[in-house]
């Protein structure tokens, strides 16, 4: 049994690992490690209190997926619930004909199941930071009044602020039956353009398992593990029979074949088969958390760095 994570989800890690040990699945840790990391207001890239998009409003993406039956079930912009793993499990569960349910449909599945909901999903402080940030953007230097029909066009360079691009949770498990498990949830990009939806929720960029080889889970810019299929790719590499370093460093040299303005950052985590384990990362001081079993608290590893450029140069 194993747990593998981001480094944000030290908070709910040993939750997850004990879930394993009383028995859960690996879907079952990857939920409640996760959930632990979305009830947390002072992580600012998922769940209740991460940073809303440009009109002040909190878009929640998450997706969590079965190695064993390579089941999914995932959500996009998803509103005023803070437990958006949680939903996306039961999209999953339910035994609905979807993987993915966004905005408006999502929340009414939510509310049809009895998911818990939340009036608030923003502290004042967070409010507080986005309105300064828009100020500071503004030509006047006075809060911009938003409407729904405010042009905002001019305003998504915000979205790339370069201290608050970037922010997800992963969890990969592995249950003592062997079945693998992995989730992403994340607020997205902060003061991103309404109904902007990354890799997080998306199966195949973002968030892969299966049994047969391993499962792989990212962070970063999440447009570029759309385009390029990064967590898909890792698991395929692995079926093709690379041993994990390799298919690690494969999946992420492929990013740099990805053109246009906005390259940015790229962090992974993958588990194997055989329980083996790494992360990478495009810049460098990141690192990842690894439980097994037999510790008694997480154990904090250094991710390797696969540099991609920042952007390509004119031609």
């Amino acid at each position: 049994m194993i747990i593998v994570a981001s480094s944000n989800g030290a908070i709910g890690i040993e939750r997850a690992l004990q879930t394993l040990k009383a028995g859960g699945s690996a879907l079952d840790a990857v939920e409640v490690g996760i959930r632990a990391v979305e009830a947390n207001p002072a992580e600012r890239s998922v769940g209740y209190n991460g940073y809303p998009n440009i009109l002040g409003e909190l878009e929640l993406d998450a997706s969590i997926m079965d190695g064993h039956s390579l089941n999914s079930g995932a959500v996009a912009l998803l509103r005023g619930f803070p437990y958006a793993i949680s939903v996306a499990r039961q999209v999953m569960d339910r035994n609905l004909p979807h993987v993915l349910l966004a905005g408006s449909g999502a929340e009414r599945f939510a509310r049809e199941i009895g998911a818990e909901a939340r009036d608030e999903m923003l502290t004042d402080e967070i409010r507080e930071v986005w309105r300064r940030r828009l100020v500071t953007s503004s030509a006047t230097g006075e809060f911009p009044r938003l409407s729904d029909d405010s042009p905002l066009l001019g305003l998504v360079k915000l979205a790339t602020d370069p201290e608050r691009v970037q922010g997800t949770v992963n969890f990969i498990a592995m249950d003592r039956a062997g079945d693998i498990a992995s989730g992403v949830s994340t607020s997205g990009w902060a003061w991103k353009y309404p109904g902007r939806i990354g890799d997080s929720p998306i199966i195949g960029a973002g968030n892969y398992a299966d049994n047969r080889y391993g499962a792989c889970a990212c962070t970063g810019m999440g447009e570029m593990a759309i385009r390029a299929g990064t967590a898909r790719s890792l698991v395929l590499y692995l079926q093709m029979g690379m041993p994990l370093p390799e298919a690690a460093r494969q999946a992420m040299l492929d990013l740099r074949d990805l053109r246009g303005d906005f390259i940015g950052g790229m962090n992974l985590i993958a588990l194997d088969s055989e329980g083996g384990h790494i992360g990478l990362s495009s810049g460098a001081g990141g690192s990842y958390i690894v439980q097994h079993a037999d510790m008694r608290t997480h154990e904090e590893v250094e991710r390797e760095v696969v540099t991609i450029p920042a952007r390509w140069a004119q031609e």
